[in-house]
């Protein structure tokens, strides 16, 4: 199985002909044959199973082809808040470390979404920042990516996509070759908007969603943040748009459900109210002091 996640993240690194380098929200360019360097350096590891190394590879391939349809916001001083947000999340969770750390990352784009890659890549839109009222609905967002992560959703959604073995018999001669036809350029996008359009425009499954739901409000009080942060942006989301959770299509399941499963849990959550600490910086950072 290591196999297949390897071959498929050369491929797409290949195809983009980028490599990420993260940092505080900025992105830099290395050239494809960097990063199929460093991949084929752990290629013929025997475990079967994807290390946080491929997760972070195959994140970053993704990473990159998302930064094709979006530009990011540069607002570093508001970046550097959703990233310290971030790591105060990480501190007492389950998973405080990935490969190469955790990056949150702005998208200038007014669409209310926001969305993680495998490996710690998380986007959130300026649209879904400026309609949040508090820093603990910034966490809460926050949060739910970083469950996805943790739960390894993306990785789990990958491993059930029906390209999987096409892309591990043809990726066989990819450093054999200097090029990619046309064809197989093809293929690949392809998958890699296939694989995009799930964790984009449609979502998870319904219980990858109320999963990541719920581990977000753990990740929240562990922090101690109020969990209904989440809850929060929910239902400023269901006041706008009903029970579409972004502007382009449904998602499953319905917001109405989402924050029904999260009322039901709030109870088991003792946390003080101290909303009012942070909200001279968020109005500060945000721009609306």
């Amino acid at each position: 199985m290591k196999k297949i996640f390897f071959c498929f993240a050369i491929i797409v690194g290949i195809l983009l002909n980028t490599k990420l380098i993260e940092g505080q929200g900025s992105i830099g360019i290395r050239s494809s044959d960097d990063m199929f360097s460093e991949m084929e350096r752990n290629f013929n590891n025997p475990e079967e199973i994807p290390t946080p190394m491929d997760e972070y590879f195959i994140g970053r391939a993704v990473a990159a082809n998302i930064l094709t349809s979006y530009e990011i916001y540069n607002n570093t001083e508001l970046t550097n808040y959703l990233n310290l947000i971030c790591q105060a999340l990480l501190i007492n969770s389950s998973l405080p470390a990935a490969y190469n750390g955790y990056f949150v990352i702005v998208l200038n784009s007014q669409e209310l979404n926001a969305f993680a890659s495998p490996g710690g890549h998380i986007f959130i839109t300026k649209g879904l920042v400026d309609i949040t009222e508090s820093e603990d609905a910034l966490a809460g967002i926050i949060a739910h990516e970083l469950a996805h992560i943790m739960l390894k959703h993306g990785m789990k959604t990958i491993e059930e996509m029906k390209f999987i073995e096409e892309v591990e018999l043809m990726a066989e001669r990819a450093a054999a070759v200097a090029g990619i036809s046309s064809s197989r350029n093809e293929t690949y996008r392809n998958f890699v908007n296939d694989f995009l359009n799930i964790i984009i425009r449609s979502g998870y499954t319904v219980p990858q969603e109320l999963e990541a739901d719920s581990t977000a409000l753990k990740l929240l009080s562990a922090a101690g943040y109020l969990p209904g942060g989440l809850l929060d942006v929910f239902k400023i989301l269901h006041d706008i748009q009903g029970d579409l959770m972004n502007d382009i299509n449904n998602i499953y399941p319905a917001l109405s459900e989402r924050i029904l499963n999260i009322e039901n849990q709030m109870a088991i959550f003792r946390i003080p109210n101290n909303i009012s600490a942070r909200q001279v910086r968020f109005l500060q950072i945000t721009g609306r002091n």
